[in-house]
């Protein structure tokens, strides 16, 4: 682990706790750490009573939020969830839904998928369920995996009958 808090320039324009991989810039008690790194009166922000914070801009008081999945509600004091799967902005990969979070949304695996590490990166692929067993396929059929599910077909010999063969 490096410790930044010790390079020059340093990272942080008041105090700095190194973190593993990483660091973290933060501010004497009564005070809070602003997006541009300054230090600011907490008692302003208290005042004002912001969800999450707030920047002080020509002396005016403004709440903010802490994600860009978020948007400053009608009272101007909380925050609210932005939808990205239902904007349409949001493009998952391929054989991925988009799943909303508060702040933010996940590309989650369609079902009959698994997220695995192949050739250096998360991929969903597809389960065989089949090779598995996970199937209700009877005896008197042969499962077939088709991605992100599975078929049964008869037997030779035996005809379908509408549930079974």
């Amino acid at each position: 682990d490096l410790n930044e808090c010790g390079l020059k320039p340093r990272p942080c324009k008041h105090r700095c706790m190194n973190t593993y991989g990483s660091y973290k810039c933060y501010c004497l008690n009564g005070y809070m750490l602003m997006p541009d790194g300054t230090c600011s009166n907490a008692l302003s922000c208290l005042m004002a009573n912001c969800q999450y914070g707030c920047d002080l801009l020509k002396g005016e008081v403004r709440c903010r939020c802490p994600s860009p999945g978020l948007q400053l509600g009608p009272d101007g004091r909380t925050c609210v969830d932005i939808d990205e799967c239902a904007t349409g902005r949001v493009l998952c990969p391929r054989f991925r839904h988009c799943v909303n979070t508060f702040g933010s949304y996940i590309c989650r695996c369609h079902k009959g998928f698994d997220l695995m590490y192949i050739g250096g990166k998360y991929q969903c692929h597809d389960i065989d369920e089949c090779s598995l067993g996970h199937h209700q396929c009877g005896s008197f059929s042969h499962c077939y995996n088709i991605p992100g599910s599975y078929k049964c077909k008869c037997k030779e010999g035996y005809r379908d009958n509408g549930t079974n063969c």
